[in-house]
């Protein structure tokens, strides 16, 4: 009897050995914060920007990222603004990687943004915002550029992914103004040459995801692709390919994808994404962030402990209240 009992004490240890080393082999959830579409009124809402930038620091999050558009499409695309707006960015204790918005360039033709050529503003940004591997904030964050891994397209150096808790995090660059697409032919030639590195791109992260077996990716870009239905099938679509490129690989994707964007400043988490069944794609979340006069951010919680492992906060920031009241 006391040799079966032993026996028995043996197996029991060695469940609960392995329930711990399974319990240890899933990452530890973690926080991050997504923002974009500011400061839009260059007059009023640098302060407000500060609280914000204020709040984030409170939370300590693993890092943020900025979805585009740091400035509207009709102030003036200056370099004092760019300069500033990396001021910003460092000012974030934590690291902050950013995605390139339309305002930023493709509309910097119009008068009231200073009539500037949109394709010398983007090698203006790329210039100084992208001279490194490392992120922005205080304290930096590593990425692999586009170009780390794919020479043919190293011009794409905002292009960037990392890795956190078995999560894939990818930066893209498709912005606004329907991806700088059907504007003149300078801008075409711009739209064909960079969508082929983001599709290449997204095919590299599902690639990537799939043979380390990632617990899940998050996909981070400018421009409100799901604006309407048609913008996945019409032929001057500047987001047709990404809309069909994203729906076929998710649709055979074992894991749970988010997609981040900003671009039309509301508040939205739904599943936007159908497969070739016209089904919704469940794995799929979007999260489109506030912005404009909304100076607000998002938490997201990743918890790979869970079936469904995003969930979402918002920050919002009053006035005449401090940040630690929110």
């Amino acid at each position: 009897m006391y040799s079966q009992n032993k026996c028995w004490l043996k197996i029991a240890f060695a469940l609960t050995t392995f329930c711990l080393i399974l319990a240890n082999a899933l990452a530890a959830p973690f926080n991050f914060i997504a923002l974009g579409d500011m400061p839009y009124n260059q007059a009023n809402d640098f302060p407000r920007f500060e609280r914000l930038i204020s709040r984030m620091n409170s939370e300590n999050p693993a890092f943020s990222i900025f979805v585009g558009d740091t400035k509207s499409g009709s102030s003036p695309c200056t370099n004092e603004h760019v300069e500033k707006m990396m001021g910003y960015f460092n000012s974030l204790k934590a690291p902050l990687v950013y995605s390139i918005g339309d305002n930023e360039w493709t509309d910097c033709h119009r008068a009231l943004a200073g009539g500037y050529d949109p394709l010398e503003r983007l090698d203006h940004i790329r210039a100084t915002q992208f001279q490194s591997n490392q992120s922005f904030g205080k304290t930096k964050m590593k990425l692999q550029r586009q170009g780390d891994v794919m020479p043919q397209h190293s011009k794409y150096i905002e292009n960037a992914l990392w890795v956190k808790n078995n999560f894939l995090f990818v930066n893209l660059h498709i912005p606004g103004s329907n991806n700088n697409l059907g504007r003149d032919e300078a801008s075409n030639q711009e739209y064909i040459s960079r969508n082929a590195a983001n599709l290449a791109w997204i095919d590299y992260a599902f690639e990537q995801a799939k043979i380390k077996k990632y617990a899940g990716i998050v996909l981070a870009f400018q421009a409100d692709i799901f604006y309407s239905p048609d913008l996945a099938t019409s032929p001057t679509s500047g987001y047709r390919d990404t809309l069909n490129k994203l729906s076929k690989l998710s649709e055979t994707a074992s894991t749970p994808i988010l997609l981040i964007h900003g671009d039309s400043h509301r508040l939205k988490i739904d599943q936007p994404l159908y497969g070739s069944n016209k089904k919704i794609l469940e794995n799929v979340y979007r999260l489109e962030v506030m912005g404009a006069d909304q100076m607000q951010a998002v938490q997201i919680q990743v918890n790979e402990r869970q079936s469904s492992p995003f969930s979402f906060r918002p920050l919002l920031i009053r006035e005449n209240i401090s940040p630690t009241e929110n």
